[in-house]
């Protein structure tokens, strides 16, 4: 097979390198521009690495174009309709579907390690009670190294899978425990009898003076939301726990860093918005037809939450499985929701954005985050938790993502270059003669 290069030439000096063409799997193809610099002293400008591959990965492939995500090579569809969120975190751990055996071994390991030290729930107790969860999420998860310190030898496969089982196993405990502390409710220890989603819902909403029913349709969902955002390839967050990593900072720290990327409101803010929306548009009090008009409006500055994706320029495929969710749940919701008009709102916005021309023309449709936070909603998990919930389901792939990295014998310390467009070099005048 001839070999694929690119030769690239500097048009001052003449000078030539011949840059290896890396062909992967499924994609696009990738210039290897390591020699680069010690060939013709360049470095590459490219802000927010959005031309730029930082690793090569065998987790998670997304086709953009076709609308097509990808867990180790399982389409995500085929997972969320068949699988379970334990058995997609194997998946992603591991590389294979677990067998039977390995599944149960696997599922009881994540359900033992669930509890969290009895110590940690003095260090909520540091917190103001209304402290955002995710500041909570940052600290807590971060601290998790000075609990479980024997296991930080990041070089050793056993250990760093040991602090995969227990960021897994846990997260959904400190997550819980976020949202209690917040309301000034007792905290809820999680049963080793019930699922992983089942074991959040109630840890989330039960009391400990009455017995707690999980709704089968809420933990399905649940289930479901978790395996459509437990990864998703090379996005913030995950790039923050791989540069955090790279350091051979323990994967609690890195996890941590992870969670403040995600806080961001333009990357795990975004169902925040939509609801923001919604609520923006049934407070104006204005037809649903005068906000249409304003996000076709070029020239009007506001935009329709929820609709479209910076990476899916066709539909969003985790949209097509959670539409079906949000539907089932809004329709068994009882009368009488304190958020139901908000939800009749996101049903028309919904079938407009689906049957409209413009928004179809240029791909507007709605996506995963339009329906999550309107099932969150519907769930009675309050705004402020939506975040906290994509890093209960990023968890995974984080974790996942880090573990690859510290197996990678190519991989090295992250130490992005930059265009430095400041001063020249100049010299210090005393201050009497400025």
């Amino acid at each position: 097979m001839t070999k694929h290069t690119v030769t690239l030439t500097d048009n001052l000096t003449g000078k030539q390198v011949e840059l290896d063409v890396l062909s992967p799997t499924m994609g696009t193809k990738t210039i290897d521009i390591r020699k680069l610099t010690k060939e013709l002293n360049l470095f590459t400008y490219d802000p927010g690495y959005l031309a730029t591959a930082s690793c090569s990965s065998a987790i998670t492939y997304l086709d953009g174009d076709k609308g097509e995500l990808l867990y180790r090579g399982y389409p995500i569809e085929q997972l969320a309709e068949q699988s379970t969120f334990l058995e997609v975190c194997y998946l992603l751990l591991k590389g294979e579907l677990p067998t039977q055996a390995e599944k149960e071994d696997f599922e009881h390991i994540i359900t033992r390690h669930s509890m969290l030290h009895d110590q940690m729930q003095f260090f909520y107790r540091g917190f103001r009670r209304d402290a955002h969860p995710m500041a909570t999420m940052v600290g807590v998860v971060g601290a998790l190294s000075a609990f479980y310190h024997e296991d930080l030898n990041i070089h050793d496969p056993i250990q760093r899978e040991r602090c995969a089982h227990r960021l897994i196993a846990k997260m959904p405990t400190i997550a819980a425990w976020s949202f209690r502390y917040s309301r000034g409710l007792p905290f809820m220890y999680p049963l080793n009898k019930l699922g992983y989603a089942d074991n959040f819902l109630r840890m989330m909403f039960a009391v400990p003076t009455e017995e707690y029913e999980v709704d089968p349709l809420l933990a399905k969902a649940l289930d479901v939301i978790l395996i459509l955002h437990a990864d998703h390839e090379q996005n913030a967050s995950t790039s923050t726990v791989r540069l955090a990593g790279s350091s051979e900072a323990n994967p609690y720290a890195a996890t941590a860093a992870g969670i403040a990327s995600l806080w961001g409101p333009a990357h795990g803010g975004a169902n925040e918005a939509v609801i923001n929306m919604l609520r923006e548009i049934e407070k104006s009090g204005q037809p649903l037809s005068h906000w249409v008009d304003r996000a076709k409006d070029k020239n009007d500055r506001f935009r329709l939450m929820g609709f479209g994706h910076r990476v899916y320029k066709n539909y969003d495929p985790r949209a097509k499985i959670i539409r079906k969710l949000a539907n089932e749940i809004l329709d068994k919701l009882p009368p009488g929701n304190p958020n139901q008009k908000l939800f009749d709102i996101a049903r028309e916005l919904e079938q407009i954005a689906l049957s409209d021309e413009f928004f179809k023309e240029r791909g507007l449709y709605p996506n995963v985050d339009f329906y999550s936070g309107v099932i969150f909603l519907s769930m009675g998990i309050p705004v402020t938790m939506f975040t906290v919930m994509f890093a209960l389901a990023r968890t995974v792939g984080w974790i996942s993502q880090w573990n690859e990295m510290m197996g990678d014998e190519e991989s090295r310390i992250g130490r992005p270059r930059q265009l430095y467009i400041g001063s020249p070099r100049r010299d210090y005048v005393p201050v009497a003669k400025r």
